[in-house]
């Protein structure tokens, strides 16, 4: 029975992720901004199998309380087995274009708050020798386009990050899982005009599930977004600065 913390725990991703842990018999810690919809998350989830749900509401950004967060998710469910971190916005790339302070906060949101959690939660695994941290970065990660670099710098920061504790806590018998998902058809991207790119939440959180199972260190989701990726990151940059993406 794991024993599960998650951040960000009313995205869409996050709760199809969580439903699936529920029908393991986990314990469940959730965490998020809104009070009213964790309630209503944690009466569904111990309704699909979850052995206890607890919940904390936090300013994630508030890096000061990452600590007691984590000192009080163990103290909650008697230890840690998982982290899940799924918060995150989705930038508006023009306005941050024409402003520092709005890229600043973006960054904060879906980058620093994030280190800052991993910089705790590393240390609390490494000392026990056990565990798996398992963050949602993104496709847009892997190299800058200009509809969205903001948000790609974010996610690039963060997998970078992660390949380093990865090499760091392989000895300490950690699992580090990096996601990577490309187009997610969430409230988020309810703008997006869609096509046959785009993924269900269901369908990430069975790809989460999975991953955290066969202990795997990075994974793209659907997973033909790996090849996707390795196509337009060998684009030559004279060819790719001149592309519309």
């Amino acid at each position: 029975m794991s024993k599960i913390l998650i951040v960000g725990a009313t995205s869409t991703i996050a709760m199809a992720t969580a439903r699936l842990f529920a029908a393991e018999e986990c314990e469940l810690f959730l965490v998020a901004r809104n009070q009213e919809k964790l309630d209503v998350i944690s009466t569904d989830l111990k309704t699909r199998g979850a052995v206890s749900v607890y919940s904390k509401v936090l300013d994630i950004t508030d890096s000061e309380q990452h600590e007691n967060l984590i000192n009080e998710s163990i103290e909650s469910m008697g230890g840690l087995d998982v982290v899940l971190i799924a918060h995150g916005t989705l930038p508006d790339q023009r306005e941050c274009q024409q402003s520092w302070d709005k890229t600043y906060k973006e960054l904060d949101i879906n980058c620093l708050s994030i280190l800052s959690l991993l910089t705790t939660i590393a240390n609390y695994f490494e000392q026990e020798r056990k565990g798996t941290i398992a963050i949602i970065s993104s496709v847009a990660g892997d190299r800058g386009r200009q509809s969205n670099y903001i948000y790609g710098t974010a996610k690039g920061a963060i997998s970078i990050f992660m390949q380093g504790l990865r090499n760091r806590l392989s000895d300490s018998n950690v699992q580090v899982l990096t996601i990577k998902p490309g187009f997610v058809d969430t409230p988020m991207t309810r703008d997006f005009p869609k096509g046959p790119l785009w993924a269900k939440s269901e369908t990430i959180a069975q790809g989460i599930q999975r991953a955290i199972n066969k202990k795997k260190n990075i994974v793209y989701l659907p997973w033909f977004w790996r090849i996707i990726m390795l196509v337009i990151m060998h684009i030559p940059e004279f060819i790719f600065k001149k592309l519309k993406l």
